[in-house]
């Protein structure tokens, strides 16, 4: 090795992280845990400023001598340590000074942050080992079945940022392909709980609301949390960005306050008002998740048993011990049909169960998006206008939202069943659901917002009825990308703005959505989209599909 690029070796040791005040804290590494022998550090980090999107990317020019020391390959996997701190990343080759120089390493924003030193820092790069878990992956590429210590490996090596996007890649369609078995699904969904952060709240029941996805607008977690916790529940929400969907509850959240507060921020804020409705990427809970979310996305792929896995897995972690599940029924939603339900259902019951998580999952009308507004600022003036009960609040968003918050407070003992509707019901119309959501939005940081004028992109055009009669289908899938296409959630007052809903009646003319975008190419986008397929049929009220609910 050239003189003056001497590497050092890095042996590090993660002990358990005791839990501190009824929370535990990730496992983290002390300097006094990296033990290296003496070198004379060359490299300077660069942040290169790509987004890569939750994978660690490092870029070596290639005339750098430790790349040619090293043998180092494009796409291999590196060590980089800096600190007291390391990372691994996949290692991208350079040939442009303007990006990196010979005696720099660039790393990607994600990279850049995680290993948290500033721009020049002394930095050391070595080749990563070999992930151990990488024969439990080729057997389950082979279609073998996996043991519980299998899928701790994996998991383990997928959190620590061990794979590839190819290897995660391999591991996400194996397990499409191969279709998990139950037992499968539980040890993944244990595998994915244990790794990283895991709050313990020192208190039951710790009550939660997921839905699996899929329908537009479908914002009842914004009106649940406030109701549940008014009632004097304790609801930690955290919930997702936006990936493929117009908006995540995050994302129409961060409309009316700051949803990423620090850690300990969110922990007070839980403590004082009962609730948070924040980002769940600044928690670090099942971390393995968030990686293998970034493949599954992209390739369409969501599987019963990853799905399964990925959800109660977060709510696991998050120390929740009672959870409602929202499972929507439609032709264009993720589950089609009533038996796919049942199905999933019993999936879902079996490894909650096996968990010692409570569970109880409804089926609700998937047909088309729940409320008005598709997009961050339409969906929360949505929301805010039922907390304000106003009469022009959308009725099927209010009705979906009280029902599933009545069935969240009838996990409170003193509840009996069938009695948490009227319950939420009450605290909503007397202004008490409003009064704790105005808190919530104070204690995370509010911002302006004026649901009677809510600040919409200034661009916009209507997709009209070309004939008289009746709304007979609402697709769910092309009502979302055309929000998207124009502009939502990146821009937050884009999207579109439903007119009509199924079974409506219309005559030729009339407007049955309005787009809104901010920019030209954005309209024009959502535009052509629309004119070539609206996302709604028009016939008879004899056409309108079944209609299946489970409350």
């Amino acid at each position: 090795m050239t003189a003056g690029f001497q590497i050092g070796i890095l042996a590090c040791k993660l002990v358990s992280a005791p839990s501190i005040s009824g929370r535990q804290v990730t496992p983290t590494m002390s300097s006094e845990s990296i033990k290296t022998s003496p070198v004379t550090p060359q490299l300077q980090v660069r942040r290169v400023a790509i987004d890569t999107y939750r994978e660690n990317v490092a870029y070596l020019h290639r005339e750098c001598e430790v790349y040619r020391a090293e043998g180092f390959q494009a796409l291999s996997k590196v060590e980089i340590r800096a600190n007291g701190k390391r990372i691994l990343a996949s290692l991208n080759v350079v040939d442009d000074d303007r990006i990196v120089s010979c005696q720099q390493l660039g790393l990607s924003e994600d990279a850049f942050a995680q290993l948290g030193v500033e721009e020049g820092h002394a930095i050391y790069i070595n080749q990563a080992e070999l992930a151990t878990s990488i024969p439990a992956l080729h057997r389950k590429i082979a279609g073998e079945r996996l043991t519980q210590d299998d899928f701790r490996a994996i998991v383990k090596d997928i959190a620590d940022h061990r794979y590839s996007k190819i290897e995660l890649t391999a591991f996400v369609v194996a397990c499409n392909q191969g279709q998990l078995d139950r037992e499968e699904v539980y040890y993944l969904t244990e595998a994915m709980s244990s790794v990283g952060r895991k709050l313990d709240w020192r208190e039951h029941p710790v009550v939660d609301k997921h839905c699996i996805g899929g329908i537009p607008g479908n914002r009842t977690s914004m009106l649940v949390v406030p109701i549940v916790a008014a009632h004097g529940m304790l609801c930690p929400k955290t919930s997702s960005r936006a990936i493929t969907s117009p908006a995540g509850t995050a994302d129409t959240m961060e409309v009316l306050a700051q949803v990423e507060p620090p850690f300990e921020r969110l922990w007070d804020i839980v403590r004082e008002h009962r609730a948070c409705l924040a980002w769940g990427g600044t928690s670090e809970l099942s971390p393995a998740d968030d990686v293998l979310i970034a493949v599954e996305r992209p390739l369409s792929i969501d599987s019963p048993g990853q799905m399964v896995a990925s959800i109660l897995s977060k709510k696991i972690a998050a120390g929740s011990t009672h959870l409602l599940l929202d499972i929507p029924v439609g032709p264009t939603a993720k589950v089609h049909n009533m038996p796919a339900a049942q199905q999933l259902r019993k999936l879902f019951e079996f490894v909650a169960g096996r968990l010692g998580l409570t569970l109880d999952v409804v089926i609700t009308d998937g047909r088309q998006p729940v409320g008005n507004g598709i997009g961050p600022v339409l969906e929360a003036r949505d929301v805010m206008r039922v907390l304000r009960n106003d009469p022009r609040a959308p009725s099927d968003l209010r009705q979906k939202a009280l029902r599933l918050a009545g069935r969240m407070l009838e996990f409170d003992p003193d509840v009996r069943g069938g009695e948490g509707y009227a319950i939420a019901r009450d605290i909503l119309d007397s202004g008490r659901a409003l009064a704790k959501m105005q808190a919530i939005i104070e204690a995370q940081g509010a911002k302006p917002f004026d649901p009677d004028a809510p600040a919409l992109a200034p661009l916009s055009f209507d997709i009209a009825a070309d004939r008289d009669a009746v709304v007979t289908s609402v697709d769910n899938l092309q009502l979302a990308r055309i929000a998207r296409l124009a502009g939502a959630p990146k821009v937050q007052g884009s999207g579109v703005d439903l007119l009509r809903k199924l079974g409506d009646p219309v005559a030729a003319g009339e407007v049955l959505y309005r787009v809104y975008a901010a920019y030209p190419a954005d309209l024009e986008f959502a535009r052509q989209a629309a004119q070539k397929q609206s996302g709604f049929q028009l016939g008879q009220a004899e056409d309108v599909p079944k209609l299946f609910v489970e409350f």
